[in-house]
C-alpha cells in the first residue's frame, strides 16, 4: 500500500478540496510516466508481445497533453497492473510501476507508486549484492527528472510516505 490513509491535500486537486493545481497534477503524471518508462525494459524483456504497461505509461502522458479522459488513463494503468500478475521479480515491479503511472491521472499520490516500483524493478535486476547500489542510482536519477515545480512538493513526500513506500526513497 503506496497511499496514506489520511490524503495529503498538497495532492489533492483544488476542484476537490486540495491544493494540487492541474498544471503541478499534469507535471506528477509526466514525471511518474518517466520513472516507469525507464525500467519499462524490464517487463519487455519478459513478455514482448504484451503492451499494456507501454499504454499505460503512453495514457498517462496523453492525460497529461488533456488528450485522453482520466478514466481512461487509469484503465490502462489498471491493465498494466493486471500485466504483473502472474509475474516475479524486475518484470512484476516494472508492470506495476506502469500501472502506478497511469492511475496518477486519478489520484495523483500514484506518482510515488511509480516511483517506488521502478526502484524495486531495477533492485530486483541487479546482480547479487548490487541491488542496494542500483536503487540508490534509480532514485537519484529519478530525482534528477524531477521538474522544478514539483520538486519541493515529491521530496517531501518522499520523505512522509517513505515507509509505506518500502524505504526505497533512501537516497
Amino acid at each position: 500500500m503506496i497511499l496514506p490513509k489520511v490524503p495529503d491535500p498538497r495532492l489533492v486537486t483544488v476542484r476537490r478540496g486540495g491544493t494540487l493545481t492541474d498544471a503541478d497534477h499534469h507535471l506528477l503524471a509526466v514525471w511518474a510516466a518517466a520513472c516507469a518508462e525507464h525500467v519499462l525494459g524490464l517487463f519487455e524483456a519478459e513478455r514482448p508481445d504484451d503492451d499494456r504497461p507501454r499504454a499505460a505509461i503512453e495514457a498517462a502522458r496523453a492525460w497529461a497533453r488533456g488528450e485522453l479522459a482520466m478514466m481512461r488513463a487509469r484503465a490502462a494503468g489498471g491493465h498494466a497492473m493486471g500485466a504483473a500478475r502472474d509475474l516475479r521479480g524486475a518484470a512484476r515491479h516494472a508492470a506495476y510501476a506502469a500501472g502506478q503511472a497511469g492511475a496518477v491521472a486519478h489520484v495523483a499520490a500514484h506518482d510515488l507508486g511509480a516511483a517506488a516500483y521502478a526502484i524495486k524493478a531495477v533492485r530486483a535486476a541487479a546482480p547479487a549484492g548490487g541491488g542496494v547500489a542500483a536503487g540508490l542510482a534509480e532514485c537519484r536519477w529519478q530525482r534528477e527528472q524531477l521538474p522544478g515545480a514539483i520538486r519541493a512538493l515529491v521530496l517531501d513526500d518522499q520523505r512522509r510516505r517513505n515507509d509505506l513506500c518500502w524505504s526505497v526513497f533512501d537516497c
